[in-house]
């Protein structure tokens, strides 16, 4: 039998490998983009959460880490955080998306910070160049990102309508991957005087969870909230995401499903003289159809296979450029939709040539 199944995919070699490619690019497009949008969103949260604070402090009714709601937050806030039990330093700091033809969202999130209070606290040091001025458009990027995108001291960065300058790179990277003066960033959003949150490093021998209590008590209207929280935050953050990943997951099985079925249909037809020979011999209804669903399950678990390499293999080449993070959960997912849709896929060619009458079947040209 399993011979037979081989010989099958082997007499038509071409269509063979035209099936299993056709279902391992999509695979491969799905698993891939799934592991875009999840390594992009955990990459930005492990880099907000180094940033050296434990907790931050944001205004009431803050939605989402997107940068995309406006500054509300009073700077004066920090001189009350700090005379909290346990509070060391605190650092406002804005955040906001601006429009950006560089990137795979269209936008990217930029820091406004003052930035030797804000290197202190993430510790951070100036690699090339120097600190931005205060109230001017300067802006200052991470080495590896200026790298990336192939810019050095001095170029132009489109922003708030005008170019700012680069005129310094820093390391580590921690929060987001441009910076630029907390006051310029207030003015061009005409927020003066506000931030996005407050960044609160605690004193040694204090628990975190006892000082952002302490926090939430005498500050009851703000959100407060461990940095160390900050990706699983930003995954729930994105409900969409999850509505996203199903839908592409459930359009793989119907895809892959497709592609079976034309391809079974199509073997079967080709094949209704040798259905007849092998219904004559006294094969099985039962045994006809399983060869077909078993010719069918080998081809898709040929496309998935080819499809997950595939991944791993643009994950590869793209790791400089791209951060793409491929999830076991989403690969055996992948993996189980495309052997059940091959399967149901092969259902109506199997109950096809289950049932042909052997004498039509032999006399069929």
């Amino acid at each position: 039998m399993n011979s037979l199944v081989f010989t099958n995919m082997l007499h038509r070699p071409a269509r063979t490998i035209v099936s299993v490619v056709g279902i391992g690019v999509g695979i491969l497009l799905i698993i891939f983009t799934v592991g875009l949008a999840n390594g992009s969103l955990r990459e930005r949260a492990q880099r907000e959460a180094k940033v050296g604070a434990e907790i931050m402090v944001r205004a009431s009714g803050s939605l989402g880490l997107s940068g995309s709601e406006a500054l509300r937050l009073p700077v004066t806030m920090v001189g009350e955080i700090e005379k909290v039990d346990g509070v060391e330093t605190t650092v406002p700091i804005a955040q906001n998306s601006v429009e950006a033809k560089d990137t795979n969202v269209g936008s990217r999130l930029v820091d406004g910070v003052n930035f030797d209070e804000y290197a202190q606290i993430a510790g951070m040091a100036i690699i090339r160049g120097r600190k931005f001025a205060d109230g001017a458009a300067e802006v200052m990027a991470d080495t590896a990102w200026l790298q990336q995108k192939k810019l050095d001291l001095g170029d132009k960065i489109p922003m708030y309508d005008r170019d700012f300058t680069v005129v310094g790179t820093y390391e580590p990277s921690v929060g987001a991957r441009l910076k630029i003066p907390l006051s310029t960033m207030e003015a061009a959003l005409g927020a003066e005087g506000k931030a996005s949150a407050i960044l609160v490093k605690i004193k040694p021998g204090f628990e975190q969870e006892q000082v952002a209590q302490a926090l939430q008590n005498r500050f009851p209207d703000s959100q407060i909230i461990l940095t160390r929280d900050l990706e699983e935050l930003y995954m729930q953050g994105f409900p969409a995401l999850n509505v996203f990943l199903n839908v592409v997951i459930g359009v793989a099985g119907v895809v892959s499903a497709l592609i079976i079925l034309l391809t079974m249909y199509t073997t079967v037809t080709e094949r209704t003289r040798q259905i007849g020979v092998l219904k004559s011999l006294g094969m099985s209804k039962l045994g006809i159809a399983w060869t077909i669903v078993q010719e069918a399950l080998l081809i898709s678990l040929s496309g998935v296979i080819f499809g997950v390499v595939g991944t791993f293999i643009l994950k590869w080449l793209l790791e400089n450029t791209l951060t793409v993070q491929i999830e076991p959960r989403v690969v055996l997912s992948i993996i189980v939709v495309g052997l059940i849709s091959g399967a149901i896929g092969a259902l109506y060619p199997g109950m096809r040539a289950a049932r042909l009458d052997p004498v039509e079947a032999l006399g069929y040209e």
